[in-house]
């Protein structure tokens, strides 16, 4: 059977792409997360979209199941990791193609395998940029990051709570392809479209359901995505950070509200020192001495300018927004003790460097991230420093992030728990600050948005309804449930 599997794959996606070296299977069979890993039977590296859905036609008729991968090591959420026995990784690092970019739309069109560093670099050439979390690592995938809805840092300019997704092609569960949204509504090819003068702009639809929405943060439950439309942005021709530090987290939430509502900002975001400190230092040492030296807290306020009027604008967003933090007793300030703006602008809007920065300061992490809104966050930060002082760890190693999501609508809350994966006991501990802190944030109202391990089931178990849709829609375009089998509970 197993011969006879490796044949079956060597005629889809080619003999050089079905991998089962030990070494390489027991690279996927595990990441940085606690979740337990399960070896998978093979790797296979698909390089275009009919391949895919062989993989997936061949993948239902075997009752095999697949687990897609876009994103290069080291990962940490567990999603990646097969759940159950006898899998097979769909890694799609080799597709990796910009298909398309029009300045003119302000739109590219990208495949799964494609990178931060590699995209940014070929729309700077065209005069643009694309919106991006906080400085991922070096081997993440952009439509990676788009799928799971990682937070964005120009959340003033997030009016869809997907933006910067549009429209995709996705191959769902049982092996049906369909492209989403404006590109569905012509012929099923994008060279074509593109003759038309159709850049695949709208993500609503086809008809009146947005098919966009049942892939996104599903880890892969659904089906593969093997292109996406991303829409842009401009690249500025000023652009500044500023800072507003506080001694509490309180002091800065009124000030946030009110930037955020008059929609001032292109960046907005608040960290504690250590949260800081990771994100700029270089090495560990660097890192002990930044966490010294900067506010306890601290709101980054990044302000820009592009082609019009620019140097107008960028005076005019500073000055108000200096005036709203006196009204609210802060000073927003250029600088910080050895840190100017544009360093943190640096650091947080390029791609990481291969030593991901989240790991510098003990060689290893975990992060408990969910969705909240603003006022809530001093209530959960409460708990959880209450929680590392039962556990015996540190509150000064505890980093803290907070970003707005659409507009203000919604908050990122993250607590960083950096930790030595070298030593035993200090890895227990964070264990069980990880697993108790998650239900205890749960219980406090905490919205995982992105359920990845142990969230799945705590987020669900809390509303029958929602929990009863999605195994409906699993059931519809994942019949025989071979996609990413066992994630989401479902």
């Amino acid at each position: 059977m197993f011969d006879s599997m490796k044949e079956k794959l060597a005629t889809i996606v080619g003999a050089d792409n079905v991998k089962d070296d030990a070494g390489i299977l027991e690279s996927y069979a595990k990441d940085q997360s606690f979740a337990t890993g399960i070896r998978p039977w093979f790797v296979v590296k698909p390089q275009n979209a009919q391949q895919v859905q062989d993989l997936v036609k061949w993948a239902n008729e075997t009752s095999t199941p697949l687990v897609p991968v876009s994103s290069g090591g080291p990962h940490h959420k567990g999603d990646t990791i097969p759940s159950v026995p006898q899998s097979v990784i769909v890694d799609l690092s080799g597709m990796n193609r910009i298909l398309n970019i029009n300045r003119q739309q302000r739109m590219t069109v990208v495949e799964p395998g494609v990178t931060y560093g590699e995209l940014q670099e070929a729309l700077a050439k065209e005069g643009m940029t694309l919106s991006m979390p906080l400085a991922p690592r070096a081997t993440k995938s952009v439509m990676t990051s788009v799928l799971e809805v990682e937070p964005r840092l120009n959340a003033n300019h997030q009016w869809q709570y997907h933006d910067p997704l549009r429209c995709m092609e996705v191959v769902w569960g049982d092996g049906n392809s369909m492209f989403t949204g404006e590109a569905a509504g012509g012929v099923k090819d994008l060279e074509k479209q593109w003759d038309a003068q159709k850049w695949q702009v709208s993500g609503n639809g086809p008809n009146m359901f947005d098919f966009l929405r049942i892939p996104t943060q599903a880890q892969g439950t659904m089906g593969i995505v093997t292109w996406a439309s991303l829409k842009c942005e401009v690249l500025p021709t000023i652009h500044n950070m500023h800072f507003v530090p506080a001694k509490k987290l309180e002091n800065l939430i009124d000030f946030v509200y009110r930037v955020i509502r008059l929609r001032f900002s292109d960046e907005l975001m608040v960290m504690n020192g250590s949260y800081l400190a990771e994100l700029l230092g270089e090495s560990a040492e660097q890192i002990q001495q930044l966490k010294a030296e900067l506010p306890q807290w601290v709101a980054l306020v990044g302000v820009l300018g592009r082609e019009l009027l620019p140097e107008d604008r960028v005076e005019q967003q500073t000055s108000d927004i200096e005036e709203i933090a006196q009204q609210h007793g802060l000073k927003m300030v250029p600088a910080l003790p050895k840190i100017k703006g544009d360093k943190v602008l640096a650091k947080a809007l390029n791609p990481s460097k291969e030593l991901y920065w989240k790991e510098t300061a003990k060689g290893a992490y975990q992060d408990i991230f969910f969705v909240t809104t603003l006022d809530k966050t001093p209530m959960f930060l409460k708990a959880m420093y209450e929680l590392a002082e039962d556990e015996g760890y540190n509150t000064s190693d505890i980093g803290v992030y907070i970003q707005p999501q659409h507009c203000g609508s919604s908050y990122h809350l993250e607590f960083h728990l950096p930790y030595d994966p070298n030593n035993a006991l200090e890895t227990a501990k964070v264990k069980r600050m990880f697993e108790k802190g998650s239900e205890l944030m749960s219980g406090l109202g905490a919205f995982y948005a992105r359920p990845y391990g142990m969230w799945a089931k705590l987020q669900l178990n809390k509303d029958a309804q929602s929990y009863n849709a999605l195994k409906k829609l699993k059931k519809i375009f994942d019949p025989n449930d071979v996609m990413n089998t066992g994630k989401l509970t479902v």
